[in-house]
């Protein structure tokens, strides 16, 4: 039997079959290298009976024939050399070498094998842009990133601290040389208080970043009035005790130092009211401390406030709260004895209205009697049954 590289055909020989290697094929493979990387195209022939091998550029100029160079560039060089192989290296690669190369078998006819090289354009780092520091709250934000040189057209990714964001505009550019491409990608957005010290990070992903991306980062800066919280020391404030009101303020600048009132107007005692900062401090609680405190807090861009009513408590009264509440069980049981003494009353007016013996309209005399009294007469004087029809009702 013979190869699939040889020609066979039918002779006149003892054995009746001739084999030659002319219908030989070389086997290359297509390379893929990055912008500036190095390219290795090799050519193999399993069979080879000393035919020559060579490499061309897709320009069609000889590279190699077999081990002698035939054109005079630096970058490229002689791996191995041999009647089965012919390799040689591209260093330095750059976008105008990718293109076609042909393998050739010089055997008669000369047979040839196609290797195609392609060059990725490695995308040059993003930039950010737009941004303008500070923002003020509630202002419309156009963040840029842009990257310029990739082939083929490389990936923008938005995030904010590591979160991506979705439903981003994206535009592709081809560059002037025809082989690359500009990439743009537009964040919009309206600035909010919680933007404030975000990390926004965009992303460029490309095949010949070997899965290292290139990343370009803006911290925000918000700015926004402020919020304001007051927070109590105690949740029972009593006679005789101290409580600490802390104003927890943010924004952006940070308000300092913060204003307490109380009831609209000043505080009424400087010494036992102690302003520390954010926090009011006021000692040997009494019934006079009861009202309305407000912390107000104010920056560059707008004020803002809230209020705290105070109520202090007498601890001989939340002691005797302790206990049952005997005026509100007193109460009940009145209610429930005057209720009771009614029904009684109610019901015996009603039995003495009722109390008596009447007959009934069977009882003899009945019939011919004017009125009640009269029957009543009629029937005790003569009628023997007059007894078995009477009626009690008490």
């Amino acid at each position: 039997t013979c190869l699939n590289y040889f020609s066979c055909s039918f002779s006149n020989v003892p054995d009746g079959f001739h084999c030659s290697s002319q219908g030989q094929f070389p086997l290359t493979q297509n390379v893929t290298v990055v912008e500036g990387g190095t390219a290795n195209l090799t050519c193999r022939v399993d069979q080879n009976d000393n035919t020559s091998l060579q490499w061309s550029n897709p320009a069609q100029q000889t590279l190699y024939f077999d081990d002698k160079k035939a054109l005079r560039d630096n970058r490229i060089e002689l791996v191995r050399a041999s009647w089965h192989e012919l390799s040689i290296s591209v260093s330095d690669v750059s976008l105008s070498d990718e293109g076609q190369y042909t393998c050739s078998l010089f055997t008669m006819p000369v047979k040839t094998s196609k290797a195609f090289l392609t060059v990725l354009g490695v995308p040059e780092k993003p930039q950010i842009s737009g941004f303008t520091s500070p923002v003020m709250e509630g202002e419309r934000m156009q963040l840029t990133c842009k990257t310029s040189g990739s082939k083929p057209a490389a990936d923008i990714r938005w995030f904010k601290n590591d979160k991506e964001i979705k439903d981003v505009k994206y535009l592709k550019e081809e560059d002037a040389n025809r082989r690359t491409f500009t990439v743009s990608s537009t964040l919009d957005f309206r600035a909010d208080r919680s933007d404030d010290g975000v990390v926004v990070s965009c992303r460029v992903d490309h095949e010949s970043l070997n899965s290292t991306p290139q990343i370009a980062r803006q911290v925000l800066e918000i700015h926004y009035t402020p919020s304001v919280k007051i927070i109590s020391s105690s949740s029972w404030p009593e006679e005789g005790q101290s409580i600490v009101l802390t104003c927890e303020s943010k924004g952006k600048p940070l308000p300092e130092p913060v204003l307490w009132t109380k009831d609209g107007g000043e505080l009424p005692d400087p010494e036992r009211m102690v302003v520390n900062g954010r926090d009011l401090r006021i000692s040997f609680l009494n019934k006079t401390d009861n009202g309305t405190y407000r912390c107000e807090a104010t920056n560059p861009i707008g004020q803002n406030s809230t209020e705290y009513v105070l109520i202090v408590h007498d601890p001989n009264a939340l002691a005797g709260q302790t206990g049952p509440d005997h005026a509100l069980i007193g109460g009940i049981v009145a209610v429930v004895v005057f209720v009771t003494l009614c029904s009684i009353i109610l019901l015996g007016r009603y039995l003495a209205r009722h109390k008596g013996t009447y007959l009934t309209n069977e009882a003899k005399g009945a019939e011919d009697a004017p009125d009640a009294d009269t029957a009543i007469i009629n029937a005790e004087g003569s009628q023997v049954n007059a007894e078995e029809k009477k009626e009690y009702f008490i």
